[in-house]
């Protein structure tokens, strides 16, 4: 959520904005609305004002002149009541109209309409050329034992699989690998999170009212997280924090899930768009600086790159265009992995700042050297994302004979040096 005075004050670089997000909404309506809020609201403060001044007078007047302003003072108690139902009207619309406003994406975010306009800015590694016939994900882990799709549509529907074997083995030695890749990096507190979240955190990240159809929402109420970032944010919601723990890193973990409502057609087979899936997220609250924005989001895409970069994936790294990112982003970069089967690159990891849009939905706030209180900046990316990631492993690690070479850094952890046989 932006302030209203910032945009109040900066309507046509709001409305720009917004059209480089490709996203509807109605400035002018706002305006109108807050001019409005102003107006009740003044009047609402003229008639407490009055209020206590009458009250005042009551206790030095006597007989006729006392009941005279006490019956006045009945007539303003109704006109207060009926300003404050105005008011709460008011504010049910506002606040409805700030929901919708995104946050300004950086001079350096590409124009574009979708994914598909996303600008390269790097690429590390050089895809495999394999000496025979390459296999999908699908085949190469069916085949191994390694996940059962038609069992998993089975039992859980739609995307449903099972990880069993040397599938869980490599998605355990992952987890592993990873957990122990960041408790080594230092500065980051670990932390599992959990994907049952109610409705405020996911307003204050800015999942909610907008992505409310792709997510899963239980008959109390509350809904599954599809990112650890929800709850992770959440964490901290109003609250004042001690700027001196800047920056305040965690590495969360939690169960995941998406509906994928808005994918039909899209990744009907395989690991790569599931309903159901684990996630480590890089979550950052920081100062209230662009400069710290800027560092901490390099930082957190280099810490993505850098797992890819032990694990020999190649990948490339793009930043998202103004139609390919979210109400609250600021910037966005995505890292892609490549896929042999499809002989493209598809994304592995996200890495996103927001300055104060998501701080100031969760009233997360601290004082500065000051003394003055300012709301946090948010940052996030994602460490790693099962089972998709086991797909662009499996795929790039595939050998002649249908088994898959464990990584060198996994193999420690997997126990062995080749999924599919002994050994």
């Amino acid at each position: 959520m932006l302030d209203i005075h910032f945009i109040r004050e900066n309507v046509d670089l709001i409305k720009a904005g917004a059209a480089k997000k490709h996203i509807d909404v109605d400035i002018d309506a706002l305006i109108k609305i807050d001019d409005e809020r102003k107006l009740v609201r003044q009047e609402l403060d003229a008639k407490k004002a009055e209020q206590n001044r009458r009250s005042n007078e009551i206790q030095i007047l006597k007989d006729k002149e006392r009941e005279k302003v006490i019956e006045q003072m009945q007539h303003l108690k109704a006109g207060m009541a009926e300003a404050e139902e105005r008011l709460k009207a008011v504010m049910v619309e506002w606040q409805k109209l700030m929901l919708t406003v995104p946050n300004i994406p950086d001079m350096s975010v590409p124009d574009g309409d979708s994914d598909a306009d996303n600008l390269e800015v790097k690429k590390v590694g050089d895809p495999a050329a394999f000496p025979f016939a390459t296999k999908d994900h699908v085949e190469l882990m069916t085949n191994l034992g390694m996940a059962d799709f038609e069992r998993g549509a089975k039992v859980a529907g739609f995307r449903g699989y099972f990880l069993k074997g040397d599938g869980a083995l490599l998605s355990y030695a992952l987890w592993q690998f990873i957990s122990n890749h960041f408790v080594k990096k230092g500065g980051f507190v670990p932390m599992i999170a959990p994907s049952l979240v109610r409705r405020e955190s996911f307003m204050g990240t800015g999942y909610l009212p907008q992505s409310e159809e792709d997510l899963y929402k239980t008959q109390d109420g509350e809904y599954l997280a599809g990112t650890a970032e929800v709850a992770g944010m959440g964490y901290h919601m109003n609250e004042v924090l001690d700027a001196k723990q800047f920056p305040i890193k965690y590495f969360a973990f939690s169960p995941c899930f998406r509906r994928e409502a808005g994918a039909h057609g899209k990744d009907t087979k395989g690991l790569v768009r599931v309903h159901e899936f684990f996630k480590f997220e890089q979550v950052v609250l920081c100062e209230a600086s662009h400069e710290a924005s800027v560092k901490y989001h390099e930082e957190l895409t280099a810490n993505a790159e850098e797992m890819l970069q032990i694990l020999k994936i190649p990948y490339h790294v793009v930043i998202n265009c103004g139609g390919d990112i979210g109400l609250g982003q600021v910037k966005k970069y995505d890292i892609e992995g490549w896929m042999p089967s499809e002989g493209k690159y598809r994304e592995t990891h996200s890495s996103s700042y927001f300055h104060d849009f998501q701080t100031r939905r969760l009233n997360i706030r601290y004082r500065d050297e000051n003394g003055d209180m300012k709301f946090a900046h948010s940052l996030n990316n994602t460490a790693l994302a099962t089972p998709r990631f086991l797909a662009v492993i499996v795929e790039n690690y595939q050998q002649a004979d249908g088994t898959i070479k464990v990584p060198d850094a996994l193999a420690p952890y997997v126990g062995k040096n080749t999924l599919g046989r002994a050994g």
